[in-house]
């Protein structure tokens, strides 16, 4: 969702990597809350507190399966001398009608099943000679902890303070309390959560849905034969992927070929089902550069206050970008590069951010480090460009994986940070601590 057109600047403007990302910022806002159920709201964030409503556990339960027991009656108890107990029946999880155990009387209990009136403890079916009660039997003989011939009286080997093997009422939360924070994203374990204090629906923000297309007419689709001057679409499956990974639903689009009518007809038809769309490749000033001939003057009458505005960065990889909306919703559109490793770079440093922000949270940056520069020589990099580096990052150090050339993909694949060359740095030395991004 966006709610302002991005700055605009003279054609001749430098921007920096900070001022475009700061755009991109101010002009993405979160999409509005919706109410999902529990498994359709995994991965989405939170907008509100959930507080417990019951209880958990809602009643003191068992467990262990065994006997429910009166201390006094097991004080004392060992193999020589067992404490004999009446078993006065059974007590299977999700009984209702409980039985009460009174002096010299003990109850046979299963895991989960609430603790009887009268008894104060429970004691393993290991402790005991696994004696039989006058009730069902049924589950303990299935369990292979019944032996046969066993009797309506117990035997108890061991004795057992108040309140051993007992869950108490409330002790993983009580009624009141918080459960889950604004702002928390739903994975399995919070999903879990939410369904045991009863909640069947919650008040998220969606997953954004993201577009992703490539430009080229030399693009070839995976598993397709490659012809003289043809490359497989690399760029479409790094970006959808990487998408994902950021928490977004993302939408795959095959390669365009390299022609602005239908591009723009490709990116209009794809509006429907994006609150975010991104295309790699064709951002230059070249002659087959589609992206910026298709979308340069999107800015019509029937779209007042959309506009797409490519702009030269300070950065290495990376420097040609367009970032702007599209269509009568003003759907965010970034236009990335289409060399592979400046697409993905871009994509970490300018769309993986905009989907967190899509999503509500508020942190949306990859961690940052500081690390120790190993490498066989110094590393240079252009006066006046940050350059963004692949690098191996392991116990405080990081190692360059590959070369400075934005069309090493198996270089990337190798790597797992960026190493951050500033601006005004033109040579970094070996053993130079360096910042670098983590990128998992």
């Amino acid at each position: 969702m966006s709610t302002a057109a991005p700055r605009a600047a003279g054609p001749d403007h430098l921007w920096s990597v900070d001022e475009h990302l700061d755009d991109i910022l101010a002009t993405v806002r979160p999409l509005e809350p919706i109410e999902l159920n529990l498994l359709d709201a995994q991965g989405c964030v939170l907008v509100e507190d959930v507080t417990v409503p019951v209880s958990l556990p809602p009643f003191d339960n068992s467990s262990m399966d065994g006997y429910a027991v009166r201390v006094a009656d097991v004080a004392g108890a060992s193999e020589q001398h067992p404490a004999v107990l009446d078993v006065v029946g059974d007590v299977a999880a999700g009984q209702a009608d409980l039985l009460h155990v009174g002096p010299g009387q003990a109850a046979r209990i299963m895991t989960g099943a609430p603790l009887p009136p009268g008894a104060e403890a429970v004691v393993p079916v290991e402790w005991t000679d696994g004696g039989l009660g006058a009730g069902p039997v049924t589950e303990m003989r299935a369990r292979g902890l019944a032996p046969e011939g066993a009797t309506g009286q117990v035997r108890v080997h061991r004795p057992a303070p108040a309140r051993a093997h007992v869950r108490a009422q409330g002790s993983d939360v009580r009624a009141g309390d918080r459960a889950l924070a604004a702002g928390t994203v739903l994975g399995p374990p919070q999903i879990s959560l939410l369904a045991a204090i009863g909640r069947g629906t919650v008040r998220v923000r969606p997953r954004p849905r993201v577009v992703v297309l490539s430009t080229g007419s030399e693009l070839v689709q995976p598993g397709e034969e490659l012809r003289p001057g043809q490359i497989h679409d690399s760029n479409s499956f790094a970006l959808t992927a990487a998408a994902r990974d950021a928490g977004a639903i993302a939408y795959r689009v095959g390669a365009v070929a390299d022609n602005p009518e239908t591009l723009r007809d490709t990116i209009e038809d794809q509006l429907v089902r994006a609150d975010l769309m991104v295309t790699s490749g064709g951002v230059s000033v070249g002659a087959y550069d589609v992206v910026r001939e298709a979308l340069s003057s999107v800015d019509d009458e029937d779209e007042p206050g959309s506009g797409i505005d490519f702009r030269r960065l300070a950065m290495q990889p990376g420097k040609p970008q367009g970032f702007g909306s599209i269509g009568p919703d003003h759907t965010p559109l970034l236009a990335l590069p289409g060399n592979p490793v400046s697409s993905y770079v871009s994509f970490e440093l300018f769309v993986r951010p905009a989907i967190r922000t899509l999503m509500g949270l508020t942190d949306v940056h990859r961690p940052r480090a500081r690390a120790r520069l190993t490498a066989d020589g110094a590393l240079t990099s252009p006066k006046g460009r940050r350059q963004f580096l692949r690098g191996r990052y392991a116990d405080g150090a990081v190692t360059p994986v590959g070369g400075a050339g934005s069309h090493l993909v198996a270089a990337l694949a190798q790597a797992n940070a960026l190493i951050v060359v500033p601006e005004d740095v033109e040579s970094v030395a070996p053993g130079t601590e360096v910042e670098v991004v983590l990128l998992g």
